[in-house]
C-alpha cells in the first residue's frame, strides 16, 4: 500500500497493469507517446497521464516499460536515470536481446534495479480498450533477474506480482526465450499459416471459409492479432523461433507418416498421447481472492449477449472481464463472466431470471 506505480506505453498490457495497481490501492501514473491512446488508457484505469516520461515517473517506487519490443531498451535506460529510486521493469515477450540491450545503453550503477519481466496475459486484442485488470489474474509473470539485478529489486518486484494475483516465476532470459518460441510465439506463427493457407484456398473454393467452425476458429484466433507488434516480437526471438518451427515440422512429418502408413492403432497412439498433455493443462481459470469467474452458455442469436449484460446490469452487477471462450458452434457459445465474488449470488439470480443458466468455476 502507498507504493506509486508507473506504464510507460499504455496498451493492453500497461493499461491491465495500471487496472491491477489501482485495484490494491496503489497511485497509479502513466506516459504513451500517442495521446489519445494515453486518454483512453487514463480513463479506462484511472491512471494519472503526464505529458513525458519524467514527470510520470516522479516519485515511482516501481516502473513498467509497456511499449514495443523495439523500443524498450533505450526507454528503459531513460527511466532509469529519470527515476533514481525506482524498480524498473519490461514486460516484453522476448528476454536475452532485451536485457542485453539494456545492458549496453543503461549507467552501471542503474542496472541493478531492473529486472526483465514478461507477463503470460493477453489477447490477440491491442490497445487499452481491451484491458483489463483480470488479465493478470493467475497468469503466470515470469522474472529474469541476472548478475547485474540487486537481490533487493527482484524481491520487491516479485513482492508487487504476488499482490495483484499473478504468480512469479523466475528463469533465465535464454530458457526463457526458448520456452515462449515453443508455446507463445510458434502458436502464432501455425495460427498466421493455417489462416493464410485457408485464406488461399478459398480464393479457389469460396466453401472453405463458409464450413469454417469453432475448432478452425479457436486455431487461427491468434491470426488477428496486431501485425506490426507480432513482426518486431517474432524477429527478435528468430533463433529460438526457427528451431521451434523445424521441430513442429518434424512432428508434422511424424504424424503424416503415420497417417499414410494406415496404421490406425499407431494414430490413436499418437491422438492419445496429445489429448493426455492436453488435459494435464490446468484448466480451471485460477483467480485471486475476491473475484470469480463463471460460466454461461449462451444462444447464438442476435442480442442474447446484450440480454445477458441487461440482465445483470439491472441488479447491479459490475462485469469486470468478459470473453467468449469458444466461438458459436452448434447453436450457442460460451461465455466467461468475471466478477467480484460477492455479485455471484445476484448475479446468479439475475441470469437465471433471464433464462440464462449460471456455473461457477472458479
Amino acid at each position: 500500500m502507498g507504493r506509486k506505480v508507473t506504464v510507460v506505453g499504455c496498451g493492453v498490457i500497461g493499461t491491465s497493469i495500471a487496472m491491477a495497481a489501482a485495484r490494491i490501492s496503489d497511485a497509479v501514473s502513466g506516459w504513451d507517446s500517442d495521446s489519445g491512446v494515453l486518454s483512453r488508457s487514463a480513463a479506462a484505469s484511472g491512471l494519472a497521464p503526464a505529458t513525458g516520461i519524467a514527470e510520470a515517473v516522479g516519485g515511482a517506487d516501481l516502473v513498467f516499460v509497456c511499449t514495443p519490443i523495439g523500443s524498450i531498451p533505450r526507454l528503459v535506460a531513460e527511466v532509469l536515470r529519470s527515476a533514481s529510486g525506482a524498480v524498473v521493469a519490461d514486460v516484453g515477450s522476448t528476454k536475452s536481446s532485451v536485457v542485453g540491450e539494456v545492458r549496453s545503453l543503461a549507467a552501471a550503477e542503474d542496472l541493478g534495479r531492473f529486472v526483465g519481466s514478461h507477463p503470460m496475459g493477453g489477447s490477440e486484442r491491442s490497445g487499452p480498450d481491451a484491458a483489463s485488470a483480470s488479465l493478470l489474474d493467475g497468469a503466470v509473470w515470469v522474472l529474469t533477474p541476472t548478475q547485474d539485478t540487486e537481490a533487493a529489486s527482484a524481491e520487491r518486484l516479485e513482492t508487487w506480482v504476488s499482490s495483484v494475483g499473478a504468480k512469479p516465476v523466475r528463469m533465465d532470459p535464454v530458457k526463457h526465450d526458448r520456452v515462449v518460441a515453443l508455446v507463445s510465439h510458434l502458436p502464432q506463427v501455425v495460427s498466421t499459416s493455417l489462416m493464410g493457407l485457408a485464406a488461399r484456398e478459398h480464393e479457389g473454393v469460396p466453401e472453405t471459409l463458409l464450413l469454417a467452425a469453432g475448432g478452425f476458429r479457436d486455431l487461427t484466433r491468434l491470426a488477428a492479432s496486431n501485425p506490426g507488434l507480432w513482426a518486431d516480437i517474432l524477429r527478435s526471438n528468430r533463433e529460438e523461433l526457427t528451431a521451434a518451427i523445424d521441430l513442429f515440422v518434424a512432428e508434422l512429418g511424424e504424424l503424416r507418416a503415420t497417417l499414410v502408413s494406415g496404421s490406425a492403432e499407431d494414430l490413436r497412439r499418437t491422438l492419445e498421447e496429445a489429448t493426455r498433455a492436453r488435459l494435464a493443462l490446468a484448466a480451471r481459470p485460477q483467480v485471486k481472492a475476491g473475484v470469480a469467474i463463471v460460466q454461461v452458455p449462451v444462444p447464438d442469436r442476435p442480442g442474447a449477449l446484450a440480454e445477458l449484460t441487461a440482465a445483470l446490469s439491472a441488479r447491479g452487477v459490475n462485469i469486470e472481464d468478459l470473453q467468449i471462450v469458444h466461438s458459436p458452434e452448434g447453436g450457442r457459445g460460451t461465455v466467461h463472466l468475471t466478477l467480484a465474488g460477492a455479485e455471484v449470488g445476484p448475479a446468479t439470480e439475475a441470469a437465471r431470471a433471464g433464462g440464462f443458466e449460471v456455473l461457477r468455476i472458479a
